[in-house]
């Protein structure tokens, strides 16, 4: 059975770890190797990810069997209208269809309600099968959106959201 478990500064190995190895294979197929390793130095480094626990991002690690399989990441998004973001979900390949994923979504989805939240919003890759995860638990396109990064790399992704 999965145990979701708050992470913090202690946890950001096994965070890194899990992002590390699940993203090649989330990817693999619809970005470059170098915007992959690009992408995991910008957000999952010591750094980033102490800036983020620092800036309120709240962290939680799916485990099974005290073994850390995945991790979710929620932040305020906009105070004014109590939205929320999910920025992170992933689970190890290895681990996947064990419900760790749907466990991690409904902290975080309890997590904002918690918070007085009106909206969850997250963004995912346009050709991500991650998508039609977020649909089955009700979420809809809101918009898309295109980020453009350094080294020529973008971000080709579609803002999903559900009312709380």
């Amino acid at each position: 059975m999965t145990q979701i478990i708050p992470a913090a500064l202690q946890n950001i190995k096994t965070i890194q770890a899990i992002a590390f190895a699940t993203w090649p294979t989330t990817y693999g197929a619809i970005i470059s190797t170098s915007q992959i390793k690009y992408m995991l130095q910008l957000m999952y480094s010591e750094d980033a990810l102490e800036q983020q626990m620092a800036s309120g991002h709240q962290f939680y690690l799916a485990e099974i069997n005290n073994t850390p399989i995945g991790f979710a990441s929620i932040s305020i998004e906009t105070e004014a209208e109590n939205t929320f973001k999910l920025n992170k979900l992933y689970v190890l390949p290895s681990s996947q269809n064990t419900g760790a994923g749907k466990a991690l979504l409904l902290q975080v989805l309890n997590y904002a309600r918690e918070k007085n939240g009106t909206q969850l919003i997250l963004q995912v890759n346009k050709y991500n099968k991650a998508k039609a995860f977020y649909e089955r638990y009700g979420f809809s396109i809101l918009s898309e959106h295109i980020v453009e990064l350094d080294h020529g790399f973008i971000m080709d992704d579609y803002i999903m959201g559900i009312q709380l």
